[in-house]
């Protein structure tokens, strides 16, 4: 009976210790990825880190049953130009933020990848034809697929 107390009282006291905090994902150099305001270009909020950075818009059209029921799905991602990105988008009211990479030895293609605290994620793959327009496709933790065009 006292241990099923403890742990009551240790469940509680996480519970209101933790109440209000959230996950934010890190890159690989141990800096938060940028939550930006989903349709506002980064460049409006902040300007893109590095030489040469660039913010791209994304547009995901659905390409299956389950993706028709969001529509087309709209993010940003900045283009390092050192073969690196900062993924966002917005799903079903959950910011899901990663990055995206180019493949070793093709400059052209890559995979991005994005995460929301709730445990949502996407995984895409694309071609670049030039540093600001691309294409690919993506697929939710949930089985929606999409088409992805990315630059103007």
């Amino acid at each position: 009976m006292k241990r099923n107390i403890r742990i009551a009282a240790v469940l509680a006291a996480c519970a209101v210790t933790l109440q209000g905090c959230y996950v934010l994902p890190y890159d690989a150099e141990g800096k938060p990825f940028p939550v930006y305001p989903i349709g506002v270009p980064p460049t409006a909020v902040a300007p893109p880190t590095g030489p040469g950075a660039v913010a791209l818009n994304v547009r995901l059209y659905p390409a299956n049953e389950v993706a028709t029921q969001t529509g087309i799905l709209t993010g940003t991602v900045v283009n390092m130009m050192t073969g690196k990105g900062r993924f966002q988008l917005n799903y079903k009211g959950e910011v899901l933020t990663g990055e995206a990479t180019r493949v070793d030895g093709d400059a052209r293609k890559g995979v991005a990848s994005a995460f929301s605290p709730s445990g949502a994620y996407m995984s895409c793959e694309y071609q670049m034809n030039n540093p600001r327009q691309g294409a690919g496709t993506c697929s939710m933790s949930n089985g929606a697929k999409y088409q992805a065009h990315i630059g103007s």
